[in-house]
């Protein structure tokens, strides 16, 4: 792990190890830090605003004196990613009628039934999110099955479609250009500025995308 200063207030934890890693392995670091970092904020060890975890990094912003937490943090070792989460999944109802299913089953090579089948097999953790507000990036699909984008993005995907990229999958939380594959939809709520959080699911959430 690397800790780099940004700006005046800022950490950034680099989790990607200098050889090639599996992307499970690289989320799985991130998140076992996310939630290291939490706990210890949450014990009062840890002076910071925002812990916002993405793809390989965690930025810590609003550190009062980020010399001094960066010796802290290089002396903690992060529980492993599942410790402590004993919360049930959250199920999202999923309506698989998406119009990019035939186009995930040919580079999965099966069919329709066994890609939805697959989906809501699978348990799902939010990683970090992004693009839009409120959009969760879910892992759990393994890296063999990682996903191109659309070679031309939609200029409009409705809110609620649930989609996948790369490694990922995703819920648009509104309408929004978009160049994920659609394999179907949801009516949750994804994204609402008067709740707190505004977000429904938040980085570490375990979800399940169970037919509607």
């Amino acid at each position: 792990m690397r800790i780099r200063p940004v700006g005046a207030h800022a950490l950034l934890l680099d989790l990607a190890p200098d050889r090639e890693p599996a992307r499970a392995e690289v989320a799985g670091r991130v998140e076992a830090w996310r939630a290291e970092l939490a706990h210890r904020r949450d014990l009062g060890e840890l002076d910071a605003v925002e812990i916002v975890p993405a793809a390989t990094t965690v930025l810590l912003d609003g550190v009062p004196d980020p010399e001094e937490t960066a010796r802290l943090i290089a002396g903690w070792t992060p529980r492993p990613a599942t410790a402590g989460s004993t919360a049930d999944p959250i199920e999202v109802p999923v309506t698989y009628d998406g119009e990019d299913l035939p186009v995930v089953a040919s580079h999965w090579a099966t069919n329709v039934t066994a890609v939805v089948d697959r989906l809501t097999r699978t348990e799902f953790q939010v990683a970090f999110c992004g693009f839009a507000p409120g959009f969760p990036y879910l892992t759990g699909l393994p890296d063999a099955l990682a996903l191109p984008r659309l070679p031309t993005p939609r200029s409009r995907v409705p809110a609620g479609s649930v989609a996948l990229a790369g490694p990922y999958a995703g819920i648009y939380p509104s309408p929004s250009p978009g160049g994920w594959l659609l394999v179907g939809r949801t009516g949750l709520v994804l994204f609402d500025v008067t709740a707190d959080p505004p977000s429904r699911l938040t980085p570490g959430t375990r979800v399940r995308l169970v037919p509607a």
